[in-house]
């Protein structure tokens, strides 16, 4: 079984607030010093789950894209067992949303060829969107299941349980598939010594998008983000007086009418 599956560089989510900051004038976050990018947890759990498939299956194949830099990424990706990694440059582009990353990424996907599986997060740690995946398995005209807790192969088809506001679903679905898989799937593997090992040895294939047969000008999203900034934490406090508490409730009832318009 042939096994793709989509991975992202992000900011470590323990990133103390100290070490976060943003580029006004770019609309983008500055990178931390002395604190490189990790494995989108989601997508550490796609690589579990790809991982646990290969093992049901006994052999296979998986291979992990990942949308600009992130060689370390992909290294951890494969000292946890993953047997080949592809890294689409996009240096050339500007910035681009979850569509044009679809793109993108389903250009990388049919260049590798014949594929049973891919498996994707339900979402980034960053920007929280969760449509990337649905927008592959569009552009790549097969099935999708979202918010996957639980799958495996049964007699050639893909069988999943998927978490809902209301309860767990189940359901089957023909290969080739999609999958993004939530947190309820569990814990990703530690990778071993001997992973950390091979992992170092196995090439990563760079692709630019002209390699995809995409054109670098006329790759961009629908979404136009106007401005990036930081929320406040300034918070104003106003004492309230009076004479009595019954002077001091009045006045706090007209400043909060006050508030609200009335």
């Amino acid at each position: 079984m042939d096994i793709i599956v989509c991975i992202k560089p992000v900011l470590d989510p323990d990133l103390p607030p100290m070490k976060f900051s943003i580029n006004t004038q770019k609309n983008c976050v500055n990178p931390p010093e002395g604190m490189p990018p990790v494995m989108n947890p989601y997508d550490a759990l796609a690589v579990e789950a790809a991982l646990q498939i290969k093992e049901q299956q006994k052999g296979g194949k998986i291979t992990v894209i990942t949308l600009g830099s992130g060689e370390d990424v992909q290294r951890k990706a494969l000292a946890m067992g993953a047997d080949a990694a592809v890294i689409v440059k996009t240096e050339e582009l500007q910035e681009f949303d979850g569509l044009a990353k679809a793109s993108l990424l389903s250009r990388a996907i049919k260049k590798i060829g014949t594929y049973d599986l891919v498996i994707c997060g339900r979402q980034a740690a960053d920007w929280d969107l969760g449509v990337t995946g649905s927008m592959m398995a569009e552009y790549l005209g097969i099935p999708v299941l979202t918010r996957v807790k639980k799958m495996e192969i049964v007699e050639g088809k893909l069988r999943i349980e998927r978490i809902t506001a209301n309860g767990n679903e189940t359901y089957e679905a023909i290969l080739p598939a999609l999958v993004t898989v939530s947190s309820e799937m569990g814990k990703p593997r530690i990778p071993s010594g001997w992973g950390i090992i091979n992992a170092a040895k196995k090439p990563v294939t760079a692709w630019a998008p002209s390699d995809l047969g995409a054109e670098a000008g006329k790759i961009g999203g629908r979404n136009l983000l106007l401005k990036l900034y930081a929320s406040s934490n300034e918070r104003k406090c106003e004492i309230i007086t009076g004479k009595n508490t019954e002077e001091a409730t009045g006045k706090l009832a007209d400043v909060i009418a006050e508030m609200m318009g009335k």
